[in-house]
Order: C-alpha cells, then sequence, then structure tokens
C-alpha cells in the first residue's frame, strides 16, 4: 500500500467519525502532512475534541488533552521537578507537551505566560526547565481551539504569537443532512454502549507518515503557480498597488512565515487529492487558512466590517491567475 492510500485509509476512517467538519479533517491531515499546527475556532459541540481525537488513534503515537483555565501555569504544560526525598535529588517529570497530538483546549482561556510556554514549544520544538533541553517528539503537533462566542475572561492571543500556527481555520454548524447523520451516530453508539475509541485502530505509523511528508516536499510546482504564490503574500503588504480601497483596509501583511505556510499547505493539498503538482486552485483553496491569522486590518476596516476572509477574496479576485 502506498502512502498516500495510508493517509487516505486513515482520512476516511475519521470521516466515519467526524460527520459534517469535512473541512477541519482535511486541514487536520493538511498540518500533519506539512509539519505545523492549527489554530481551531469554531462554536462549542462542533467535534474539534473529537476530531483529534479520533486522529490520534489512527496513528502511531499519543494524545494529550489540556484544557486552559486563567489559574493554569507554565509547569503544567512543559513539567516539573520533582523533589526525591529518598537520595536528595530531582527528577524531572515530563508535561503533556511531550506528548506527540496535543488538543489546547480554549487557548485564550489561559495567561500570556501560558501561552507563551506553548507557543515556544511548537516554534522550537523543545523545552527547557532550569538549565535542561528537553526535546520534543519527532511527530509532534498541536491543535489549539478558539470560542468566539464568549470573550469575558479571555486572554487574546498576540499577532506574533498567532503567526506560529500554521494555519486559522474556523468552521460553523453541519447542514441538515450531516446533522441528521450525527443524531443517528451518537444514538447508535449510546444503545450499543461503545464508542469510536473502542473499534480504532492504528492506521499509520510514524515512519509511513515522515515518508509521506517527503513525498510531500517533492511535490511538483511549476515556476508561474510559485511566482503566483509569492505575489499574494506580496500582495498583503501592499495591496494598495492592486487596489486604493485594499490598501486603506490593510495595516500589516503577512511574513515570509506565510510563504514558507502557504507553499508547505499549498503541496499537501494537491498530494491528498492525488495529484503530483500543485495548481492555482490549490494555493487558492490554502490562501484563507494560511493568512487569516497573519493580517492585520486597519481600524477604518473594522469600523466598515471588513473581516480578513473578505480582505482576502478581494485581493485574490485582483491578481491575475496562471
Amino acid at each position: 500500500m502506498s502512502h498516500q492510500e495510508s493517509i487516505k485509509k486513515l482520512y476516511q476512517s475519521i470521516s466515519q467519525h467526524i460527520i459534517g467538519q469535512e473541512l477541519l479533517v482535511n486541514r487536520l491531515l493538511i498540518a500533519l502532512l506539512a509539519d505545523g499546527h492549527l489554530l481551531v475556532e469554531g462554536a462549542p459541540g462542533l467535534a474539534k475534541t473529537r476530531a483529534i481525537k479520533v486522529l490520534g488513534e489512527g496513528i502511531e503515537g499519543d494524545f494529550h488533552r489540556v484544557q486552559f483555565t486563567p489559574d493554569l501555569l507554565p509547569a503544567d504544560l512543559t513539567g516539573t521537578e520533582i523533589f526525591r526525598p529518598q537520595d536528595g535529588s530531582f527528577t524531572f517529570q515530563q508535561g503533556p507537551l511531550f506528548h506527540n497530538l496535543v488538543l489546547a483546549d480554549e487557548i485564550n482561556r489561559a495567561p500570556a505566560k501560558v501561552q507563551s510556554a506553548l507557543l515556544e514549544a511548537m516554534a522550537e520544538r523543545q523545552i527547557t526547565v532550569g538549565a535542561v533541553t528537553y526535546k520534543l517528539p519527532a511527530l509532534f503537533l498541536v491543535m489549539a481551539t478558539q470560542n468566539p462566542i464568549e470573550q469575558e475572561g479571555t486572554y487574546p492571543l498576540p499577532e506574533a504569537q498567532l503567526d506560529r500556527f500554521l494555519m486559522h481555520v474556523t468552521i460553523g454548524y453541519p447542514d441538515a443532512a450531516a446533522e441528521r447523520k450525527i443524531l443517528h451516530l451518537a444514538r447508535g453508539e449510546a444503545r450499543d454502549g461503545v464508542t469510536h475509541s473502542d473499534t480504532a485502530t492504528p492506521l499509520v505509523t510514524q515512519k509511513e507518515l515522515f515518508a509521506a511528508r517527503k513525498e510531500v516536499l517533492e511535490v511538483f510546482m511549476a515556476d508561474n503557480v510559485e511566482e503566483y504564490l509569492m505575489q499574494i503574500v506580496l500582495a498583503t503588504r501592499n495591496p494598495a498597488a492592486y487596489d486604493e480601497q485594499l490598501g486603506r483596509w490593510l495595516q500589516f501583511g503577512g511574513s515570509p512565515r506565510a510563504t514558507i505556510a502557504l507553499d508547505r499547505c499549498a503541496r499537501a493539498h494537491a498530494w491528498l487529492a492525488g495529484r503530483d503538482f500543485v495548481g492555482p486552485e490549490d494555493v487558492q483553496a490554502m490562501a484563507y487558512d494560511v493568512l487569516r491569522h497573519r493580517i492585520i486590518l486597519s481600524y477604518e476596516a473594522e469600523a466598515d466590517g471588513i473581516t480578513p476572509d473578505r480582505f482576502i477574496e478581494a485581493l485574490l479576485a485582483r491578481i491575475a491567475v496562471p
């Protein structure tokens, strides 16, 4: 079985348990293939926790969920030194960040110091406690969630820290047909006394996953498609060159990290679709999730009710497609 078939089998397995959130499942796998982290925003009850838990059961690795609260401390994530009275020594007890898949639930409910500990681990792939530095696992994915409804008692992530996330995905409610399937699935699980974890078995080994990542990096991208990708990111820094109104809407554009992220995600998107080349449609499909959290709109745009998605849509409409 090829690596592509293994990942597709994993996708189908997850989709059987996560109904009506195809975008979330797709973006989770893209983050896994592009070796990045995911920020997901959506109302409660949209299967965010269930999605990454099912993913964790479908690959070789372990999963841990951390509920972020205002009283959380950095050591609750990284781990801490434990004193051993028997011999007067200290031993390091690893925290939840040493797992392969970590769900940071409601990340904006924890203070800045805790957010920084998480984001530092995401960027550096290591944790320093005292004078000792500990490497995190080679397979390390953080999916952080934000609740867009309740903003009281929250600590919004600074824009510079948001840039550490590969993608910012927004999900909505399922349609009526999907909701009916969810109802039948939940009713069946309750009646039979089983959950998805009772039947899930690891489908993809870490060795297969790392090999798939190499294949993603080797997906062909023509020079004109690469130029198109770069034009999109560069246009976020100088949108007035395309339209004066767009220039007034924007305060700051995407960093070089946005260019790298869009390249990796577009390749993963094409690879998941079964193609060995990247097309403009792959770049367009990933532009929203990659740029949504990396652009800062002006006060004028916010006053006019302009959203990042509206800005990206207007920008894409003005850039010539190869």
